[in-house]
């Protein structure tokens, strides 16, 4: 999704520049005659969710570095949708608690049809393709509450872009994290304890899964506040995620509002 002259619209990505479409990718894209350049344009979320629902604990090596146990079924939380912002967005440090703000990069699924109940040899069929996206956490809440929804569900939390990539394998992908050019994070979503068509089978049976739902795969070893020393997000950062044969998602990252 882009904004030219004040109108968010659908586009294809064609190397540096966009087609603009009529229609949405899940009843349909039409392409038109004409092409706009990427660096005129700006870039949007690639879908507006009506759900985003995350996984936790879904890489071993990140469960081995927080020594807990690999879950033996998809361990599933929420975020605000509110929580979305685009490429290039700024990531904004809540006044409260802005010492303990920590990174998390994650493969997003998004789904393209209705899905229940499908089993995991039919996922493929429901999934419209895969995204980047950041699982921005606020630690401090996330220890002190003993659950996770308001840790991961403040405004701008859920970076997610740049566009939906069709035809990519998943479970094969390097994923990285990037924060001021120092790398963080460096995996490959063949470490994921669950493939993406076993979650969205898991999900699907317990929740109908709407056109443009946004499924967050997990997040690989090299988190923040595991390192020594621990390292979060501070007031004029730039935040990098990234993921092989989708792209980077860049976002700045800034201090809190003073209205807050």
């Amino acid at each position: 999704r882009f904004v030219v002259d004040g109108r968010a619209q659908f586009g294809i990505i064609e190397g540096s520049r966009i087609v603009p479409c009529v229609g949405d990718p899940f009843a349909g894209l039409v392409p038109q005659a004409s092409s706009l350049a990427l660096q005129d344009v700006t870039m949007l979320t690639p879908v507006v969710p009506p759900n985003i629902i995350c996984l936790g604990l879904n890489y071993k090596k990140h469960a081995d570095e927080i020594k807990m146990a690999y879950p033996s079924e998809p361990l599933m939380f929420m975020k605000a949708t509110t929580s979305i912002i685009g490429p290039n967005e700024s990531i904004v440090l809540p006044a409260a608690y802005q010492e303990s703000i920590d990174y998390e990069a994650e493969l997003a699924i998004v789904i393209g049809k209705l899905a229940k109940n499908v089993s995991a040899r039919e996922a493929d069929s429901v999934i419209l393709g895969y995204t980047i996206a950041n699982d921005v956490s606020n630690r401090a809440v996330q220890f002190s509450d003993g659950q996770w929804a308001r840790a991961k569900s403040y405004d701008t939390f859920c970076p997610l872009g740049p566009a939906i990539v069709t035809g990519l394998d998943g479970d094969a992908l390097d994923i990285a994290c990037r924060l001021d050019g120092r790398v963080l994070q460096a995996s490959n979503t063949s470490d994921m304890i669950f493939s993406c068509r076993r979650i969205v089978s898991h999900l699907s049976h317990c929740m109908t899964l709407l056109p443009g739902t946004v499924i967050l795969t997990g997040t690989p070893e090299g988190v923040g506040f595991k390192r020594d020393p621990a390292v979060y997000l501070r007031p004029g950062q730039i935040l990098e995620t990234e993921i092989a044969g989708i792209g980077v998602l860049r976002n700045p990252v800034v201090a809190p509002n003073t209205s807050e």
